[in-house]
This record gives C-alpha cells, structure tokens and sequence, in this order.
C-alpha cells in the first residue's frame, strides 16, 4: 500500500460508528516491532490509541473493534475490567492506576480516516478480504 501525504488509509469514515466498533489496525514502532492499535469515532471526533491496557501489556478488545462498556461511556479492558476515558485516555478506574492509554495521531478528511506512515489496517478478523481503499492508493 503506498504512502500518502496524510499517512496510510485506515478505514472510511463511514465505518466508524459514533461510540460504534473501532477500527484496529498495526504500526510498526521504533524497534521494528507490529504494535495493536485502535481508532473510534467519540461525540463526533476521532480518537486512536495503541491498543495495549496501561495495566499490562494486554489488548483493550472484548471481541475485534469492541472497546465500549454496556453503556457506550467508558472503554474497557476485557482482561483486567480497567477502565478509561474515552476522550483522553486516562484511567478512571480498575488496575490501570494513574496510567493512561498511548494515543496515535489519525486524522480524517475526504471520507477516509489515515493513520500515521507506519500504519497498516489489521486484518478483518471476520472478513479476510482486504477493504477498498480510496483511489490511488495500492494495496
């Protein structure tokens, strides 16, 4: 997938429900390594993370994409209950502490959500297809 000057696409923005499923995708970080991550549409802004518990390195998810409590407020840690705000990351309760989640710079424009040069959508883990991705950009 080739590189645009707004970073890698992700997703369309019109896969990204207000407080609805995330969509995850990779990042290579410095040492080489794929590291999880996540992007979600909170009262109308994007917001992305690495999707990893400030707690222990564990991923956030109940199941791919599904980060939000019962009530569509909080996002919590399916292994270890902890929970954190939305907006900011931060922990409000549970075995996170004082800790936060990591946030990722993604950015939206033209229908599309993009992530960051080192980015790459994770696979579909109920739809193995790759999905389109806007015009002029190869998979």
């Amino acid at each position: 997938m080739s590189v645009h000057s707004r970073g890698k696409p992700l997703c369309r923005s019109d896969e990204l429900p207000e407080r609805g499923k995330a969509q995850r995708f990779e990042l290579l970080l410095a040492d080489g390594l794929p590291q999880a991550a996540f992007v979600l549409r909170v009262d109308g802004v994007l917001r992305a993370y690495l999707n990893r518990c400030a707690h222990q390195p564990a991923e956030l998810d109940w199941t791919p994409g599904a980060f939000w409590d019962a009530e569509g407020r909080e996002l919590v840690c399916a292994l270890h209950g902890a929970a954190y705000e939305p907006h900011s990351g931060r922990c409000l309760g549970g075995p996170c502490g004082r800790g936060r989640l990591q946030p990722v710079d993604v950015m939206e424009t033209g229908g599309w959500v993009y992530g960051p040069p080192h980015a790459a959508p994770a696979p579909d883990d109920d739809n193995p297809d790759t999905p389109s991705r806007p015009s002029g950009h190869a998979s």
